[in-house]
This record gives structure tokens, sequence and C-alpha cells, in this order.
């Protein structure tokens, strides 16, 4: 598959992995909160550069644009491959990508706690990343069956 595909079925299935994550995250205490590491990533990258991001509505914009994009490219690897493995690749890459946001902020020197408080946030950011991949799959699908 042509990797202008790829990026735009990774897209899809990162916007619809950021709108989850948006319309839930408040929903109650247990809900996972990937934008506060997200937040404290990005604001530890940049005071190692010598700078920061000062405004609370600045920070969460700019750390969604950069989650969105990096979200985006990662699923775009689900087609990367051949067309009849398409949703082993999003299986594979929801669950990697949903267990490494539960388990790579505390070896990353980042709060855990926002994605791992509770069994049940760790579940919902994983079932996230997997819904996210999974949509990709369904557009990466589609689009092959339709040039078909």
């Amino acid at each position: 598959m042509s990797k202008i595909k790829n990026l735009l079925a990774g897209l899809g299935g990162a916007i619809v992995l950021n709108i989850i994550h948006e319309s839930l995250k408040k929903k109650g205490p247990d809900m996972p909160r990937v934008d506060l590491v997200g937040e404290e990533a990005l604001q530890k990258s940049l005071n190692y550069l010598g700078t920061s991001i000062d405004d609370d509505a600045t920070l969460y914009k700019v750390t969604l644009a950069g989650d969105v994009i990096s979200n985006a490219l990662y699923y775009s690897l689900i087609g990367g491959g051949s067309y009849k493995h398409i949703w082993t690749w999003a299986v594979f890459y929801g669950l990697s990508g949903g267990i490494g946001a539960v388990t790579l902020p505390e070896p990353a020197g980042l709060d855990p706690e926002p994605v791992n408080k509770a069994q049940k946030t760790k579940v919902l950011t994983v079932a996230y990343y997997l819904a996210g991949a999974l949509v990709t799959g369904a557009i990466l699908k589609a689009v092959v069956k339709k040039d078909e």
C-alpha cells in the first residue's frame, strides 16, 4: 500500500484515539490521562533545551498536536505489510502502543500515575490504543477494497 494511504489511515486512527481519550478523560477518577504524561514529557524536553511553555492552554494544544502526529505515524506502520495481515498488525500495534503507554512513563522519568493508577486505568489505556489501531486497519481494508 502507498505511504500516503498508510499515513491517512494512521491519521484516522490517531484522531479516533484522541476523540475517545478527550471525551472520557474527565468521566471519573480512574480514567486514563495520557495527555498529562504527554505534557510532562514535552515540558521536560523543552526544559532540557532551556525553554518551556508557560501557558497551560498552549501546552495542551501543542501536546495534543504532537500526540496526533506521532500516533498517526505509528499507526501508519499497520499498512506496511501484507494486505491479508492488516488485522494482525492492527492488533499487534494497538496492544503494543497501549502497553507501552502504561509501562514506559516510569522508565522514561515521567509520572506513571495518570495511565496506571488503577487496573481500570491500565485496561482503558490499552483499549484506547487498540481502538485507534483497529480504526486504522478498517480504513486500510476499505481503501484497498475500493482500489481493487
